[in-house]
């Protein structure tokens, strides 16, 4: 077997990854054994894995803020993901950290998200005991439900980055540090982007003291964080911005919130939307038999609930909608 390429890449990565890098050779590896590759490394087999798999596909019909926008050009959880790649990509090729490893865990990262975006994930974490985060569910996706039930046997390094993307999580990496970063400065500067297309407010309208630090313009506010970090981090054991930047960029996460998330306008159809996944879970919850096959294997260790919104989680918007209008709209309605 001839396996020089995948040893000189493995070489490269020792010779020119920073010390805190994660090398591909030295993976806590895998819960199952699979066979060597002679080409690619552990991390380049998992961004296949993850990029090939059909939850990664779904994401392009899965909404990031806006609900059925008119028009092409709005984000949706798939675009979201590959911008949140390319950001943690720069950062890490930046910092000498293990590119391959980044990539791999960005693009899992929200492989575990609902229909209607956080309105969906909300509503599943009511009904569901114990509760419904979409990072924990992208970690069951690539565990246990993708690959019709055998999951994706991914390494621990990307398993652990995609769990702890969120603001509450401690990655075991600097990688998966990196990617949670490039998350929140992806959809905080997509999702004002997409705002000012809809016209919820404008560039003018965010606060002055972060159009001075941050930027006054998408991509000015991009590359200003990205070197924050990069001053703030190289050639050092963590992975952060400095307190300035930081104090300015939570609150224009906070305007946010305030004039984006909780908008009337923008989350004019979140109720409607809230209501489609709760009538689909009680039917199912009634109707268990109905669920395909793959995910009823997994009743007997996880109950009905949690096999439900497994069901559920993994539909695109227009899945859940056409679900719904056939289980509740009479034909000739439609």
């Amino acid at each position: 077997m001839d396996d020089s390429f995948r040893k000189m890449t493995e070489q490269r990565e020792r010779e020119t990854l920073s010390p805190f890098a994660a090398l591909s050779e030295n993976t806590r590896g895998r819960e199952r054994p699979i066979d060597y590759c002679p080409i690619r490394t552990d991390f380049i087999r998992d961004r296949d894995r993850i990029l090939h798999c059909k939850s990664f596909r779904r994401l392009k019909h899965k909404t990031q803020v806006f609900l059925s926008p008119i028009g092409d050009h709005y984000r949706t959880r798939l675009t979201h993901t590959l911008e949140v790649s390319q950001i943690a990509r720069t950062i890490s090729r930046a910092l000498r950290l293990n590119e391959d490893l980044t990539e791999a865990i960005a693009l899992g990262h929200d492989l575990g998200h609902t229909p209607f975006g956080h309105a969906g994930e909300s509503v599943l974490n009511d009904l569901v005991p114990g509760g419904f985060e979409h990072n924990v569910q992208s970690l069951r996706v690539v565990e246990k439900l993708e690959n019709d039930g055998r999951g994706l046997n991914l390494t621990f390094e990307v398993r652990d980055g995609i769990l702890n993307h969120t603001s509450r999580g401690k990655p075991a990496t600097l990688e998966g540090a990196v990617v949670s970063l490039a998350d929140r400065i992806a959809y905080i500067n997509h999702d004002i982007d997409d705002a000012i297309r809809a016209g919820i407010f404008s560039e003018a309208d965010l606060p002055e003291s972060c159009r001075q630090s941050i930027g006054s313009s998408h991509g000015e506010r991009i590359n200003n964080l990205i070197l924050d970090v990069l001053r703030e981090s190289s050639e050092k054991p963590f992975v952060r911005m400095s307190g300035g930047m930081w104090a300015q960029f939570n609150k224009l996460r906070d305007f946010l919130f305030e004039n984006l998330y909780h908008n009337k306008t923008a989350k004019a159809e979140e109720g409607k939307a809230e209501g489609v996944i709760r009538a689909l879970f009680y039917h199912y919850l009634d109707h268990i038999d109905d669920i395909p096959a793959e995910f009823l294997a997994n009743l007997p260790a996880d109950g009905f609930e949690r096999v439900v919104a497994d069901h559920i989680a993994c539909m695109t918007d227009r899945y859940a909608i056409d679900d719904y209008k056939r289980l509740f709209v009479p034909k000739d309605w439609m």
